[in-house]
């Protein structure tokens, strides 16, 4: 597990300032009704989903399904419709802005510099709110390397100096998009440690893949295809509803059975797929689904 030079997992700093309206107890994303025109195509359709705070969600599903489109939009890079608010505010609000952290795909990092004075970049740009920069190298793992050029680091390597440098202003909600892809296993396995330990200290994550079985890392797991939210469970819920063996055959399966639903007119599934839009009834009879602390996207209307 990484942890910094105390022996202490990362800890996230929030502020007791008016940075933002939301309180502990609130979620720190709610979206409701969320959709995206791109070129005169709608891309993202109708999806409502809460993220609780201090979770992890896994945003899964295959590569053009719209996951990246969704975190473009909860960072405030995105012109949407619907309701979406985070961390109490608009995406991209002034007040929310710097409290968010967001990794691409690529590395966004200046590679003619190592990845101490990248850090110190980061740093100087959060001002008062920057973690320790030797600190988040350690979480990270790269404190051997620290002072080496980025245009030196293998892919991972490189990767983890971005996750460094999301993590370097204590960001509250830490939006990741694929950051496995490419990792071999050892690094993947100490970049989840350090999710888990950020979520434990009270940060919320939202983490895509297209690699199903990164679900069982994830405390609830939101399923995404073609611009829809096919299923809010958590793993192994969705392997005992659908009887796969394995998380590829149980999306499968969700998408067989969410096709089945839209030429039913709207009958919804055992797995909460709803027929009519091909939408999860995480807000089935209006109710909105919340992914509990325990992992799981539950409907408050079949939880009462």
């Amino acid at each position: 597990m990484m942890k910094n030079a105390s022996g202490s997992p990362l800890s996230v700093m929030s502020s007791s300032d008016d940075r933002g309206s939301a309180s502990p107890a609130d979620p720190a994303v709610r979206v409701s009704n969320l959709r995206v025109r791109r070129r005169r195509r709608e891309t993202l359709h109708g999806l409502t989903f809460d993220l609780p705070t201090g979770t992890i969600t896994g945003l899964l599903g295959p590569s053009g399904c719209g996951k990246t489109t969704l975190m473009r939009v909860l960072v405030g890079v995105q012109h949407y419709d619907g309701e979406v608010t985070v961390l109490g505010a608009a995406p991209g609000a002034p007040a929310v802005r710097d409290r968010i952290g967001y990794v691409t795909q690529e590395a966004a990092v200046y590679k003619d510099l190592t990845a101490r004075q990248n850090l110190r970049y980061f740093a100087s740009l959060a001002g008062p709110r920057a973690r320790d920069v030797d600190e988040v190298l350690d979480v990270v793992g790269l404190t051997d390397l620290a002072d080496r050029r980025v245009s030196t680091y293998s892919g991972g390597e490189a990767n983890r100096a971005s996750l460094a440098c999301a993590l370097v202003a204590g960001p509250e909600l830490l939006v990741l998009d694929e950051p496995t892809v490419g990792l071999d296993p050892l690094t993947r396995e100490d970049l989840w440690d350090a999710f888990q330990d950020l979520a434990a200290q009270g940060a919320t994550l939202l983490v895509s893949s297209h690699v199903m079985d990164e679900a069982f890392r994830c405390g609830s797991v939101l399923l995404m295809r073609d611009g829809r939210l096919l299923a809010a469970t958590t793993a192994p819920e969705l392997l005992e509803r659908t009887g796969a063996a394995t998380l590829d055959e149980a999306f499968l399966a969700v998408i067989r059975r969410g096709d089945a639903g839209r030429d039913g007119a709207g009958r919804e599934d055992d797995d909460g797929v709803r027929g009519e839009d091909g939408q999860n009834s995480a807000r089935g009879g209006g109710a909105r689904g919340t992914a509990g602390r325990d992992g799981v996207l539950q409907d408050a209307e079949a939880a009462r």
